[in-house]
């Protein structure tokens, strides 16, 4: 089981437990995935000797079984349960990772817990070190949300999207997402003409227009793990100067993904694409990372930028993503998902990388 890898690591860097809340961290380990919990709190409590109790409230009893579990009702005071809980694994003191997402009340609660030592460190410390290789499977699910992502695009490739303002097409993208699989990784970016130099643009009323150079940054999941694509189209000729950018940016990508190898650092995928456009004077109009890592989390380790110390290995997905974004005139950014198997880069996202002129 996972939750046993993870005490195997909380002994051997010295650690006393982890108090592990909802999220991705928990699913990974226990394959649970509360909804919507709120500010009830819910808590996985490990402890270093092979404890592990899940504290949670009791709307969940028809869906918690067949796992070490303590429910509360409302109206009682759930950190009198959870004291008790941490007196039966002996945590009174000592080194406790915490989940880095804990919600600030919960984590300040454990801290009034009476006779208690606690010194607080951040579970990704660990489970980095767990969740940066994926298994097998977890690549194969991998696949699944990555086809849904090129399949979306072959279905914005067949639609008119000529006078659509942004966050129309954001919401058309949602909702073939959501036909197609779990849901979406995060909520897409739609942006065009001048608004494709902010990287991160929020969708809004503005018209696509013929000329304009749009770019969609989208992604679905499937049982929990991600996809995440940004194509870049044209609606229309649009402004040779985009041009000649989108196939700087082409170029940058393709040569940073056939870098991708197990033994190299990841700074050294960055360095690949950073140095294509680079040479052809963008430099300074590239700025964020190469990549980001991917899996339950749209973005976790191991991240492609210029400081990714981490080597690459085998099972080890992550995103290629350069983008060249000059204010006024708009940006161009192409983006894969990538995994490290057998030692080499694959794509999982394969949609057309080519410029499409609708």
């Amino acid at each position: 089981m996972r939750i046993e890898q993870l005490i195997r690591l909380i002994r051997e860097n010295d650690f006393n437990g982890a108090l592990i809340s909802p999220g991705t961290n928990l699913y990974y380990l226990t394959g649970l995935y509360p909804n919507e919990v709120g500010e009830r709190i819910t808590l996985l409590v490990i402890n270093a000797d092979g404890g592990y109790h899940l504290l949670a409230p009791s709307l969940y009893e028809s869906t918690i079984q067949d796992f070490p579990v303590t429910f509360w009702r409302d109206g009682e005071n759930p950190y009198e349960k959870l004291a008790w809980i941490l007196a039966e694994f002996e945590l009174s003191s000592g080194r406790i990772l915490i989940e880095d997402t804990m919600r600030a009340d919960w984590l300040m609660n454990i801290m009034k817990l009476g006779n208690r030592n606690f010194e607080f460190y951040p579970l990704s410390l660990l489970m980095r070190k767990l969740r940066m290789r994926k298994e097998p499977k977890e690549i194969r699910l991998m696949e699944v949300a990555a086809k849904v992502a090129d399949r979306v695009f072959e279905e914005l490739l067949g639609s008119d999207l000529l006078g659509m303002r942004e966050k129309e097409l954001a919401l058309k993208i949602e909702m073939f997402s959501r036909e197609l699989s779990d849901g979406i990784s995060f909520k897409p970016i739609v942006a065009s003409g001048e608004n494709g130099a902010d990287p991160h643009h929020a969708p809004g009323d503005r018209r696509l227009r013929k000329g304009d150079m749009v770019i969609l940054d989208y992604g679905a999941k499937w049982k929990g793990y991600c996809s995440d694509i940004t194509r870049t189209v044209a609606l229309g000729r649009p402004d040779e100067k985009l041009v000649e950018i989108y196939e700087i940016v082409r170029e940058a990508q393709e040569r940073a993904y056939k870098a991708v190898r197990a033994g190299i650092k990841a700074k050294d995928v960055d360095a690949t694409a950073r140095g294509t456009i680079g040479k052809a004077g963008y430099g300074k109009y590239f700025t964020h990372r190469t990549g980001h890592g991917l899996g339950l989390d749209v973005h976790e380790d191991p991240y492609i930028g210029p400081d990714g110390e981490v080597v690459l290995e085998n099972g080890m997905a992550f995103t290629v993503e350069p983008g060249i974004y000059v204010p006024g005139l708009g940006g161009v950014r192409i983006e894969d998902d990538v995994a490290v198997i057998d030692g080499r880069g694959k794509r999982l996202t394969r949609a057309n990388r080519e410029l499409v002129v609708l």
